[in-house]
Formats: structure tokens, sequence, C-alpha cells
């Protein structure tokens, strides 16, 4: 497999977390030479959030797990890749079951403690029965790094992601570290991914909920690579306590700012590493709109560009045809007024008031559009509503990919 062309140079070397750790193998079920299986165990009381797919077809892991994170309290998280036992019935439900009663009989806790994620193939019965003989071997080794984890949980993504901060909460230091995986059905309905953030604060599990749901909203919420909502989409933050800082309880305390700040620039870098790996892709597109009536339209107005295989096919060819930009913005049909839409390209005014500016020039545009990193800003009105969002071209690359994933 060749790596995305916008791929990172390096995985960054990010620091073990305290009370947490972690584990791979390699089941072969599927793929063949790599690890496929990773188990992350925390430490007792530690506290851990998730946000989760919106998908009316959800995956059973996905049903399971949510009902956990609504206690806040987790021992375990096992993920597989190559099968997302998703629309697989009862068989499904039960392969929850049974891999998270034969996790806790190895870890001696309870099956309830156990959070389960799975990506890959939809509607393909998982079997546990291949994979459970693993997971003694996963409790007995827990010494892999972040970047093993990382490896061990992708499908068609061509480069492992990873991110860390660090913050501090009354003096106290404060580590977070981050992977995910995706690269395909990649659009947002709270995070079209799997994602793994740890950290060694100490806060109850309300404030994690709420720092997570506000970081997803502007990061993994913020992305698109082909306007698809996985089944499986799980992003999960745990919270081991071993930097024994004060639990504040109030996530709005500005104590906690630095902390949803360090969030906050985690979830947006594996989000937008996840748009550098979308299927095919050979260009980041970031997307700015302001001056619209609301934050809510601001993103429609951002994603109705984002996801238009016009605009993405145009900058795939390196073509300045910002006609279609015009077009995306108003197919929406919300009452956005032409004289209202001003378009920037690469810093360069293309239109203003309704139209192309008088003195046009394609010239800065189009060398604009030979590079990798294209940025896209949309003037809508003189609204307060602003919003930032993120893709990358559409290529032939994206069909072969998704034409042989099966094969």
């Amino acid at each position: 497999m060749t790596v995305s062309p916008l791929a990172p140079s390096s995985f960054p070397d990010l620091p073990k977390i305290a009370g947490i750790n972690l584990a791979t193998a390699a089941s072969g079920t599927r793929y063949r030479g790599r690890d496929d299986l990773l188990l992350i165990t925390l430490a007792p009381n530690s506290r851990v959030a998730g946000v989760f797919t919106k998908s009316d077809t959800a995956a059973a892991p996905v049903c399971w797990s949510r009902t956990i994170a609504k206690t806040g309290k987790a021992l375990a998280i096992i993920t597989n890749a190559g099968n997302a036992n998703a629309f697989t019935g009862s068989l499904g439900h039960k392969a929850v079951h049974d891999m998270a009663t034969g996790l806790a009989a190895t870890l001696k806790c309870n099956a309830n403690a156990i959070m389960i994620a799975s990506t890959g193939v939809i509607g393909e019965p998982l079997d546990t029965a291949a994979l459970t003989p693993y997971l003694g071997k996963l409790v007995e080794n827990q010494t892999a790094s972040w970047q093993s984890a990382a490896n061990a949980i992708l499908t068609t993504d061509t480069f492992a992601k990873g991110a860390y901060a660090t913050c501090f909460i009354e003096g106290k230091k404060i580590t977070l570290c981050g992977i995910a995986k995706g690269s395909g059905m990649i659009a947002p309905n709270m995070a079209t991914m799997l994602g793994y953030i740890a950290t060694d604060a100490a806060l109850p599990a309300s404030v994690l909920e709420y720092c997570l749901h506000e970081a997803s909203d502007e990061s993994f919420n913020a992305i698109t690579v082909d306007s698809d909502t996985s089944t499986n989409d799980s992003v999960f933050l745990m919270a081991s306590g071993s930097a024994a800082n004060r639990p504040l309880t109030d996530p709005l305390d500005p104590l906690l700012n630095g902390f949803r700040t360090a969030l906050g620039a985690v979830t947006r870098n594996l989000a937008t590493q996840i748009v550098r790996d979308g299927e095919g892709a050979t260009k980041i597109i970031t997307i700015d709109v302001t001056g619209a009536n609301s934050k809510k339209a601001a993103r429609q107005i951002g994603l109705a560009i984002a996801n238009s295989p016009l605009v993405k096919t145009a900058i795939a060819g390196e073509d300045a045809n910002w006609g279609r930009i015009v077009m995306a913005i108003g197919k929406l049909g919300i009452g956005i007024s032409t004289n209202d839409i001003g378009i920037d390209i690469g810093g360069h005014a293309v239109a203003r008031a309704g139209m192309r500016v008088p003195d046009y020039d394609e010239t800065p545009i189009a060398n604009h559009m030979t590079g990798q990193e294209i940025d896209l800003r949309v003037t809508v009105g003189a609204g307060f509503g602003t919003a930032r969002v993120w893709t990358c071209d559409l290529t032939h690359g994206y069909i072969s990919i998704n034409a042989n994933y099966r094969s």
C-alpha cells in the first residue's frame, strides 16, 4: 500500500500514560503479517467517556460500549480490525458478549467493565472463536507502544495516526496521548472513526464527557472525506487519575481551560491526519466560512462545499473552477443572498458582493491549486456564525480502493 503523500514525516514519540497499558496481537483472521487486535487496560478508579455514531445502523460493539460509557467507568477496551461486526443481527450482539465475558474472565473483572470497538467490513459475522485465544496473550504482554497500538487498528489507512499534548491543572503536569484510525467512510456525525485518547488527569466522568463532546464538535465533526458516516464510529477518552490533581467537577472551571485546549489540540491533530489519509487523497482542503447567521449554518455551508464531488474533483485536477464553490453554497437553499457572497482561494480574492472581482487574475489561484494544502475562505453575510471544515480532494484512487475493498 502506498503511503498518502499528505502523511506526516513520522509518527510522534508519544509518552506512556501512567495507569494506561497497551497490548497488540495478530489473529490472522483478515490480515497477514500485522497485528489486528488492540487491548487497552485502565487502572482501577479510572474514568471514561465516549462519543459514538448517530447512525441508525450502529454496530453491536457501539451499542454495547455506549451503554457502558454512560456509567463513566471501565477497566479495558478491546478492538478488532478487519470486521466491523455491523448489521450482523443477534450474532453480532452475541459476539460482543462473548468477547467481553472472555476478556473479563482473563482480567478477573465484570464484563460490564469491558468496552469494545470494531472496524472493517460490514455484514460479516465476527468469528470470536478465532479471536478469544489471543486474549490471554494480550493480557500477559501489555508493553506495546502507542505506535504499535495505532498500527493494530488500521484498515484502509496508509499510516498510523497519533498526537499528544501537555497542560497543567493547578500546577500538576497533565499529559494527553491519542491515536485514531480513519481513511474512508468519513463524514461528520459525531466522529467518523475510531479514536482513543488517554490522560493521566484525575477528572470525573461528567467532565470528561463534556470536554470530549466539545472537542469532537470542532474536530471529528468538522471533517469529511466522502460524506458517508460509519456504523462503528467511536471515540474514547480515558483518565487514569495518576497525575493526582484535584478532581475539578465543573468543566467550565477556568482551571480546566488548559486541559480543554490541550484536548482540542489532540483531537484536531488526529482529525486532520484522517483527512490527510483520505482514500486516494493528494490534497488537504481547509474551508473557512464566516458571516453566517449561526454556527450551524456556517457548518452546513462548509460541509456543502467539502462534500461536493465537483469541487473536490476540480481541486484534484488543479482546476481553479471557483464557480463550483458558488454552486455548492447555493444548493443548500437556506436563504443566502447572492450579493453577500465573497470567495478567496489561497488568500487571493476571487469574488466579492456576488460577482467576480474586477481585477481578477487567475494566475496566483492556479499556482495555489498545484500545492498539497488548499485554503478556501467563504463569506456569506455579516452574521457572527463561523466554521472551519477540513476535507480532501477526490481522485480515481478513491474509486480503486473502494472497488477492491473486499477482494
